[in-house]
């Protein structure tokens, strides 16, 4: 018998216009004796079939929409096909996708598959499952991964904070297929980083970043960058490939700040010297830099997810106007200056006025030449702008 989950009057306008949440105040009556990711139909207050979600009752977002094709079942055949869809997507808007050996295959709610992300670096693919429901389907979703990549590795990353809500225990390793090799690493842009995907962040890498870091490769010839959150250098490694005088890159993480150095003698020994690395917290290395009188003609600021959640916006806005503060008053005249927020709690338009702000304050003549966001393999689903967690700006100083 199929359990329903019927929402209270007016609430299945959201889900009529495409959003794949349901929120717990949204709900009239909950299923009786559903386990959490058990497919659940969805009904209207009227008693009309709205679509089938999956149910979590550990979290605030009560169910994940996996369809309105209220006529097919979600069985092994719908993740087939939700795999398909997004290689397709891919395939038609990722220039080069074929030759891509560090590229996102599934984002989750843009490609169906709410709380799904799968990455490939080389011949693993890394799967990360963050919902109720893409852990009660994680064999038969790493069934499709398999049959249609043709590889045979897969390595699970499913440790995200946000499982805690979904009432679920972090798992890692290996899934399907070998053990990771003790290196391993893919090629972007011409340049070949070092991946950690057993402990690095995300899933290993910030793929989101291809294409910025492509942006600030363009633009770097002969300029002094400063690199801060640099994590395991892929912004230093494409201003080095650019062209850069000097590179000076600053992180809390020494792990991160070894692999960087790693992949700089992978790739440009000879540029060695061009390159400097800091360990130190980025905002207190920020006010040295101008005390002690830097200055720089390109600067990324690309730090980590600051404000988790909306209690967090206020806290997170004051973080990362000093940052945008900062970068503007070490950076030379005719300088770029790239800088991003990766909280899908902040909006594109509060994150730009934030910055506004801060060049008011600095005070700092400077235009946009770019707004910033992820590369197209991480698609945005339109009905779910909460997706869009990654924006960014590239300024010129005047």
């Amino acid at each position: 018998m199929t359990s329903k989950l019927i929402l209270a009057p007016g609430k299945e306008r959201p889900v009529l216009r495409g959003h794949p949440w349901i929120f717990a105040g949204a709900v009239q009556t909950e299923p009786a004796k559903t386990s959490p990711g058990a497919t659940v139909m969805v009904l209207s207050a009227r008693g009309e079939e709205l679509g089938w979600a999956a149910w979590s009752p550990a979290s605030q977002i009560r169910a994940r929409l996996w369809s309105t094709e209220v006529s097919r079942p979600i069985d092994h055949a719908f993740f087939k096909r939700r795999v398909q869809a997004a290689l397709d997507l891919r395939r038609a808007t990722v220039p080069h996708f074929e030759q891509l050996d560090g590229v996102r295959l599934l984002h989750g709610e843009a490609d169906g598959l709410p709380g799904v992300i799968c990455d490939r670096y080389a011949d693993y693919l890394v799967l990360q499952i963050t919902s109720a429901g893409g852990e009660k389907w994680r064999d038969a979703i790493a069934d499709a991964l398999l049959a249609q990549t043709r590889l045979g590795n897969i390595y699970e990353r499913s440790d995200s904070d946000v499982r805690q809500m979904e009432g679920l225990e972090p798992r890692t390793g290996v899934m399907r297929g070998a053990a990771l090799p003790e290196s391993l690493s893919i090629l972007e842009n011409g340049v070949r980083l070092r991946v950690d995907i057993a402990h690095g962040h995300k899933t290993g890498f910030y793929l989101d970043q291809r294409d910025n870091r492509a942006l600030v490769g363009q633009w770097a010839r002969e300029r002094r960058v400063l690199n801060c959150f640099c994590y395991t250098g892929g912004f230093s490694l494409a201003a080095l490939a650019g062209g850069a005088a000097a590179v000076l890159s600053i992180d809390s993480s020494a792990e991160a700040l070894n692999l960087a150095q790693a992949n700089v003698k992978d790739n440009f020994p000879e540029l060695e010297p061009r390159a400097q690395w800091l360990k130190a917290d980025v905002f207190e290395a920020l006010r040295q830099l101008k005390t002690q009188g830097r200055e720089f003609d390109l600067i990324v600021l690309d730090p980590p997810k600051l404000a988790p959640s909306r209690h967090h916006l206020e806290r997170a806005a004051r973080a990362y106007k000093d940052l945008a503060l900062f970068g503007l008053r070490l950076l030379a005249p005719g300088g770029f200056l790239f800088t991003y927020s990766c909280s899908g709690a902040m909006s594109a338009e509060m994150f730009e006025k934030i910055v506004a702000d801060a060049a008011a304050d600095a005070p700092a003549e400077a235009v946009i030449v770019e707004r910033l966001r992820a590369g197209r393999d991480h698609p945005l689903k339109l009905s779910f702008p909460e997706g869009e967690y990654l924006k960014g700006l590239a300024l010129r100083k005047l």
